[in-house]
């Protein structure tokens, strides 16, 4: 019963869809009207409104009460999606005020005596308003009732013309700011959540340890990552679009002739292209850089996006007119001068007020503030005022924020019981069922989405198949893709949803401001090669997915809040490209070790002198040991090749039994509840142990077919892997033995000055204590002490300093006792500082020498954070599929 009401509720949802019902409320309508028809049914024909429901039922959904409320709701409360109305907003204003228009009518001029030239302009405008206004319907719009005609009119080909423009006015889907990368993003965030728990089961089941590492678990993704995914597929996108153009000019001259336009290209024009070109590109410079350089949040960026649009349509509202670009200027000014201030005084704090340049910098920070703020309220009442352009984009930013949060929501709901009648469990059962492993799961789910593209908007599609299929593509070891490769890959794929026929809207947009003279089969036409150049882009980006991860990574590895080398995520690259370094320069690495071996120890202390031999000792041991690593990693990969098969077969067995298992489990718990005194009728009850036999004889078979040979190759395999992980802890302890005594003494030496310098302090102090009352001598005592103990190695100083506060807190205060403690501090001063300045002078040269040769391959692991050339290979590495599903 629970597979009628399962084909119920999509019969609903797609008679609603195709008979033109609103899909805010088909969604959330086929949902009501299936659990409502399926609690009946459980009423009046079984146990209850939960007999017809896989997963809980409206019984228990009630119990939940308001956490299951707050559940459903808190979907559009999640602070990802605030970005949405700004983008909207943006897209909107610059729409409204004909800044699209400008830019679309100036690049025409110019590309036009290119051959193809206007059918690449309007390329080249898209990417630019999809990188501005993301909003496909405002652009082909635009583009249709500015381009179409020109383009008709110098002897275009009608498909070609069609379909570039409404393939241009997609763009705006993958390019960011995006509406579907942050709905992606939204759905993918609690999608990562389940995948890592499907990922944690299946170590377990595996392995039996309930721990699984760290870094092989699935990697979440944020609305600025995928932002950063899709830049550069974006672009790729264009250009394939514009050498499409370009190659079809070529072959065919007559069909998209080169314009020559009688206005000169002199100073004039290239005055307006400046004014016209450099404020939207600007924008976006602010908005995506402000994202990549890890200086704004996407929802900051947004804001910064709706300020700048509306900066721009108050010039361009009243363009012609004295005084029109004043509120832009002003806004300049005040941008460049807040640039100066945080470049020259740093962070402007009033409660941290110590100098007078502190004042000048606060000062300045208030008057370029207070311009920008004039700036943005002349722009607003400019654009409220000037054909009533802010009311009507507020109320266009409405609607649709409006419409996509209650498709969200609509869309959770329709989750939730597709979910509830055992949907997703079919879903599951039916990837992995595929022969294939991921690839075929990835290949079939994005077929699905491409024919669903033809008769779904985009976002139905992201709200309704993405939560169901990416928690299992993603908890997939074999491929063990990221999250923001699968959302840019599912994103380029939704894209085609506008093109393809008879529902891509995009064609509906065209095809509303198109003359009668373009037919829509001409229409229909033009749009087919573009669709396959976007198959082809989701080829491409599919076989390198450096194309989507690489910025992503190479923006993390390189931010203020970039992990630690530490990190385990890191650790598999890092040794890679460390054994890479070890071949180049090996050489080198061990004269700069001998060097430091040759050097003179014997005035440091020998507690010092014993970790830094030590230390250098295990540095020649590093390039071994990672000699094992390489050795092992290669018997692994040899030992796969005959083992990978059987293990991939094997596992998919113990799966296919385990969800058998489950099943079993849950007819189980029918047999003990059923009877006179149970919830289940006896009848039931037989059928459900009916269920259990045939159940558990499909178990007995399928664990039959494992092979007998089995559990000695998996150990024998298992003890090669082993190995491998041995040698790598192995190297991981030698190399930071080997590095953290010279960082620990590169610490103290370097502290010499500063501990010269609290020389004075002790003895003023000394000569203060017989003045000074108990409580103020403590505290005296205490701030020096503090004082002190921010130098490495300063424990043997401070004893006295803390033997002289005890004095001075005990029950007869005795200040002659607690100077003689403070001498015996100044003394052990005066003998730290002997050795500690002749190695300042003598050994930590050398020592930073050491660690320049050394530090980022030995040293790689002690750094702070990893250097800028070692970031940039690591993102690189990090951008590729590592397959670890030999480790489950």
């Amino acid at each position: 019963m629970e597979l009628f009401f399962l084909l119920l509720l999509i019969v609903l949802m797609a008679t609603a869809l195709g008979s033109g019902f609103p899909v805010a409320f088909s969604l959330p309508g086929a949902a009501i009207i299936t659990i409502g028809i399926a609690s009946l049914a459980g009423v009046l024909f079984s146990t209850g409104t939960d007999a017809f429901f896989t997963h809980g039922g409206p019984g228990q959904w009630l119990s939940a009460g308001v956490t299951n409320f707050r559940g459903i709701y808190w979907e559009a409360e999640r602070d990802t999606l605030i970005a949405i109305p700004l983008f909207v907003f943006m897209g909107i204003m610059l729409q409204r005020s004909k800044i699209a228009e400008d830019l679309l009518v100036t690049m025409a001029r110019l590309f036009g005596p290119v051959p193809g030239g206007l059918g690449i302009s309007v390329v080249f405008v898209g990417a630019l308003l999809a990188a501005t206004t993301g909003i496909v319907g405002a652009t082909v719009v635009a583009m249709g009732l500015i381009s179409l005609p020109a383009m008709l009119r110098n002897n275009y080909s009608v498909p070609l013309a069609t379909g570039t423009i409404a393939a241009s006015g997609t763009l705006g889907q993958i390019i960011p700011p995006s509406i579907v990368l942050i709905i992606l993003a939204d759905q993918l965030a609690s999608a990562v959540d389940q995948a890592g728990s499907i990922r944690q089961t299946l170590y377990k089941q595996a392995t039996g340890e309930f721990s699984m590492p760290s870094d092989f678990s699935v990697v979440s993704t944020s609305a600025g990552e995928m932002f950063l995914g899709a830049f550069l597929p974006g672009l790729l996108l264009v250009g394939l679009y514009m050498l499409f153009i370009l190659g079809f000019a070529l072959i065919n001259p007559k069909s998209a002739p080169a314009v020559h336009s009688d206005e000169a290209l002199d100073r004039r024009f290239a005055a307006k292209v400046f004014i016209t070109l450099v404020p939207p590109l600007a924008l976006i410079f602010l908005v995506l850089g402000s994202i990549i350089a890890g200086v704004a949040t996407v929802n900051q960026a947004g804001a910064i996006g709706a300020i700048g649009a509306m900066v721009m349509a108050g010039y361009r509202l009243r363009e012609g007119k004295r005084g029109a670009y004043s509120p832009a200027i002003i806004a300049i000014l005040a941008l460049v001068a807040i640039a100066m201030v945080v470049s020259f005084f740093g962070a402007v704090n009033i409660k941290r007020i110590e100098t007078s340049q502190d004042i000048l910098g606060l000062v300045i920070a208030v008057i370029a503030v207070s311009l920008l703020l004039i700036a943005l309220f002349w722009s607003g009442w400019r654009t409220l005022k000037l054909e009533d352009t802010l009311r009507g984009v507020m109320v266009e930013t409405a609607k649709t924020s409006s419409l996509v949060f209650i498709i969200l929501l609509g869309a959770a709901m329709l989750t939730s019981s597709f979910r509830a009648f055992g949907g997703e469990e079919l879903v599951k059962d039916f990837l992995l069922s595929l022969p294939g492993g991921f690839w075929a799961q990835f290949l079939i789910v994005m077929l699905v989405i491409f024919v669903l593209g033809f008769f779904l908007d985009f976002i139905e599609i992201a709200v309704v198949v993405v939560p169901i299929v990416a928690p299992i593509l993603l908890a997939d070891p074999q491929a063990n893709v990221t999250a923001v490769w699968l959302g840019v890959m599912i994103g380029l794929n939704i894209q085609t949803s506008f093109l393809t026929p008879p529902f891509g809207f995009a064609l509906f947009y065209l095809r509303g401001v198109a003359p009668a003279v373009v037919k829509t089969i001409d229409m229909y036409k033009g749009v087919v090669a573009f669709i396959g150049l976007q198959i082809l882009a989701l080829f491409i980006v599919g076989f390198y997915p450096q194309l989507v991860n690489y910025l992503p990574n190479r923006s993390s590895l390189l931010s203020d809040t970039a992990p630690p080398p530490m990190n385990p995520r890191l650790q598999y690259c890092m040794e890679t490209l460390t054994y890479d370094a070890y071949l180049e320069k090996g050489d080198s690495i061990l004269a700069a070790i001998q060097t430091m071996e040759g050097q003179d120890l014997s005035y440091l202390p020998k507690g010092m002198q014993k970790d830094l031999k030590e230390g250098l000792k295990a540095a020649r041991e590093a390039m071994p040991k990672m000699t094992e690593i390489a050795e092992a990693e290669a018997a692994v990969g040899e030992a796969a090749v005959s083992y990978r098969p059987v293990h991939r077969n094997v596992r998919a067995l113990e799966r296919d039994a385990h969800r058998l298992e489950e099943r079993i489990e849950e007819q189980k718990v029918i047999v003990s509840r059923a009877g006179e005194t149970g919830i289940y009728t006896a009848e039931q009850g037989e059928r459900a142990q009916a269920r259990i036999e045939k159940l558990t004889a499909q178990v007995e078979d399928l664990m039959s077919q494992v092979p007998g040979d089995w559990t000695d190759v998996n150990k024998t395999f298992n003890a090669i892997q082993k190995t491998e992980n041995t040698a790598r802890m192995q190297y991981r302890r030698t190399v930071d033995n080997a590095f953290k005594p010279v960082m620990e003494l590169q610490a103290v030496l370097a502290g010499a000055p500063l501990l010269a310098e609290k020389r004075p302090q002790l003895v003023d102090l000394i000569a203060a204590l017989p003045d000074l009352e108990p409580a103020v001598a403590v505290d005296a005592i205490e701030a020096v002490r503090s004082s002190i103990g921010e130098i490495e190695e300063s424990s043997d100083i401070r004893k006295g300093l803390s033997n002289a506060r005890k004095i001075m807190r005990g029950k007869s205060p005795n200040a002659a006792e607690a100077i003689v403690e403070v001498q015996a501090s100044i003394d052990e001063l005066d003998a730290d500082l002997i050795w500690r300045q002749k190695g300042a002078a003598e050994l930590l040269p050398e020592l930073r020498l050491y660690q320049a040769a050394v530090g980022d391959t030995i040293g790689l692991r002690q750094l702070p954070h990893l250097p800028r050339g070692v970031s940039l290979d690591v993102a690189a590495c990090l951008s590729g599929h590592r397959d670890v599903s030999l480790n489950f």
